[in-house]
């Protein structure tokens, strides 16, 4: 479908809805036929044609690439995967990844400055042989919700490659992951496809650059940890990728060593959950929780990144390109870009056993359900990063480059259009100030820039 006709969508459709609210759109979505209004009312147009959004709603932009930051050197691009956490009664830290891949570091934060370059290069996980040919990472901002003012931004990750999504922990930092598998060579010092955990803090300087190598080597995309096992869960941005995961030795002690593990449905071995019309499986069922087992996983370095392929021959189940994940409401959900009949996406549920990652799992296993899988792309097409609101819905960012939306689900299933990107651009790294006020969002280019958005938002 073009840009132009899912455009005409949303702006005819809002409009037709007028003062009744901003209405769920069900047509072609399999789960939903009723809905009422959810009190936000059309979106409206922006006089800044950059996003449009529901009456009542406003956003401040900030932190855009190759503006200076306050340790002297310049916001990256590719703005991506991120989180919000609280500092003080008035402002938030906000932790975000940098998808930059090899060799483009003319938008990284040393941009062509060698002597910056030079002088951080022993804090930064691969030299790249001092080439720069790393430049993800992270930035940490301090944002203030009562001004809606960014007041600190500095690099908080260096040497690191495309940090796509990762997730926040309970105990105050944030796990990015690289959505790469390259392997050390001319160019790189050190194999890459791992995850770090980069302290939520104030304080300038970036974190130890140490991958958590029990976290396994593969296309990582994002992570969420079960408050109450400490067990975290992994997607893989692969159109054959696995969930994964990751039972640490200690809880809260992501570098003390674990055991990874890949997902299998109990008594259906190597089961296929994308619904591709030409695949030769029976329909993943919608809305129908499916109890689950888990597969310890070897070699989980993986030098030939075929960790995916032995864990679905030993029985994992398979998914459609697995992106954000947020744990909300009890589960863990994640979206699946491009699973369903039509490919315009799906989003699971998996709601983790009460002895999740013990040996008595088996007497109440954890419950897998597909959520939602989008039939139109009108509703919802190329979901990606994701969260869950303080009210319960759940929150998507689309990565449909062309026409992208922040769509919000229901607990019930329903799906609504809550903002609409009016450039060619990829949103990314929604996520909520602790306090509720403040939806923060990414503009992933042209140029990179984060948003905070605040209007009447529902109460939790």
């Amino acid at each position: 479908m073009s840009s132009p006709s899912r455009r005409d969508f949303l702006k005819n459709t809002t409009l037709a809805l007028g003062f009744l609210g901003l209405q769920v759109y069900v047509t072609g979505c399999s789960r939903g036929s009723t809905a009422p209004s959810f009190g936000y009312g059309p979106l409206v147009k922006d006089p800044k044609k950059l996003l449009r959004l529901p009456k009542g709603f406003s956003y401040t932009v900030f932190s855009k690439t190759g503006e200076t930051m306050d340790d002297g050197l310049f916001v990256p691009g590719d703005h991506d995967g991120m989180a919000a956490f609280p500092l003080d009664a008035d402002r938030v830290l906000l932790v975000r990844n940098h998808e930059m891949g090899p060799g483009e570091h003319e938008r990284g934060a040393f941009q062509n400055d060698q002597s910056l370059h030079e002088k951080y290069l022993e804090k930064l996980y691969d030299p790249a042989r001092g080439r720069g040919h790393c430049s993800g990472g992270t930035t940490t901002l301090i944002f203030n919700t009562k001004t809606q003012q960014l007041e600190q931004q500095s690099l908080s990750l260096a040497g690191t490659l495309r940090n796509c999504s990762g997730g926040p922990t309970p105990w105050g930092s944030w796990i990015t992951c690289e959505e790469a598998v390259n392997r050390a060579d001319e160019n790189l010092e050190k194999d890459h496809g791992y995850c770090f955990e980069v302290p939520a803090s104030a304080e300038m300087g970036l974190a130890l650059p140490v991958p958590i190598k029990g976290m396994g080597r593969f296309n990582h995309e994002a992570i969420a940890v079960d408050p109450a096992s400490g067990v975290v869960y992994l997607t893989e941005d692969r159109w054959d990728g696995l969930l994964y995961r990751y039972i640490p030795n200690e809880p809260g002690k992501l570098h003390n060593g674990g055991k990874l593990q890949a997902l299998a449905i109990l008594e259906q071995a190597s089961r296929d959950t994308r619904n591709w019309a030409d695949e030769n499986q029976p329909e993943f069922p919608i809305a129908t929780p499916v109890s689950t087992e888990w597969i310890d996983l070897e070699e989980i370095d993986s030098p030939n990144d075929d960790l995916r392929v032995r864990g679905f021959q030993a029985g994992a189940a398979r998914f459609a390109r697995g992106e954000g994940m947020f744990y909300g409401n009890g589960s863990i959900y994640f979206a699946c870009t491009n699973g369903g009949k039509n490919r315009f996406g799906q989003i699971f549920k998996y709601t983790p056993s009460e002895y999740e990652g013990t040996d008595r799992e088996s007497q109440a296993p954890g419950q897998l359900e597909l959520f939602v899988e989008s039939h139109d792309s009108k509703l919802m097409q190329a979901c990606d990063n994701l969260t869950v609101a303080p009210w319960g819905d759940v929150i998507i960012c689309e990565d449909d480059k062309a026409s992208s939306a922040i769509v919000g689900i229901t607990p019930e299933g329903e799906l609504y259009h809550l903002a609409h990107v009016s450039i060619e651009s990829e949103l990314a790294g929604a996520c909520f100030s602790p306090d509720g006020s403040t939806l923060f969002v990414n503009i992933q280019n042209k140029p990179g820039q984060t948003l905070a958005i605040t209007g009447p938002w529902k109460k939790a």
